[in-house]
């Protein structure tokens, strides 16, 4: 049966190709959060290696664990940082004196999107998501509710810009975890995903300023 199928496709192939589709049909059909969904990925993936493919051995596996703690570490280290940095920045009312500045540089909803978006942009290219996010959003959410911008929108704007801040020159995380795995220079793998670039921005202008699209499906179900 195997080799019948084999004449069609890699049954091989097919087993790892599952993992995406394991994973975004879990958390569309609601079987598990995105958190739960990382875990029965990555069991998934243990699965492939030590049992399916055998490309994995134990030791490894523990050299491939401690590289995940090392770089969770790291991250956890800069998410620690930021939320202290955010904490003193609201105890010590700077978030207050910032959104009075925006506030009088400009009153327009769109110009301080346009500003958000270059700030987000630039600060997503040096830090990690989940600490731009701590850093940011003390920040800039006192002046969302005063220009009466809804908080949905902004808040998927801000995570749409923060991911590609992610892919974006000069320091943008992901270029260095592709050049890693492609084992081409940064410089090279920066040039390849300038043109992927494009339409990413174009689909932020749109979502920045036609709140419709971001905001219909929560209007259906709220």
């Amino acid at each position: 049966m195997l080799l019948t199928l084999d004449r069609f496709f890699n049954f091989s192939a097919v087993m790892a190709l599952l993992t995406p589709v394991m994973l975004i049909g879990g958390m569309t059909l609601g079987v598990f959060t995105p958190t739960e969904g990382a875990i029965a990925a990555s069991l998934w993936a243990l699965f492939l290696g030590l049992v399916w493919y055998r490309t994995l051995d134990w030791r490894r596996l523990i050299k491939l664990t401690m590289d995940t703690i090392e770089t969770t570490a790291t991250v956890l280290f800069i998410v620690a940082a930021a939320s202290i940095f955010g904490w003193l920045l609201t105890v010590t009312r700077v978030t207050d004196a910032v959104a009075a500045w925006v506030l009088a540089f400009t009153q327009d909803p769109n110009m301080f999107l346009l500003l958000a978006n270059l700030l987000m942009l630039f600060v997503g290219c040096f830090l990690e998501p989940t600490a731009a996010i701590t850093l940011l959003v003390p920040i800039l959410i006192p002046i969302c509710q005063k220009l009466g911008i809804d908080l949905v929108h902004f808040g998927l704007v801000m995570v749409l810009n923060l991911m590609i801040g992610l892919l974006h020159p000069p320091m943008g995380t992901v270029l260095f975890v592709l050049s890693r795995v492609a084992k081409l220079s940064f410089e090279r793998t920066t040039i390849a995903i300038l043109p992927w670039l494009i339409p990413l921005f174009i689909t932020l202008g749109l979502c920045t300023y036609v709140p419709s699209i971001v905001l219909w499906l929560p209007k259906q179900f709220f």
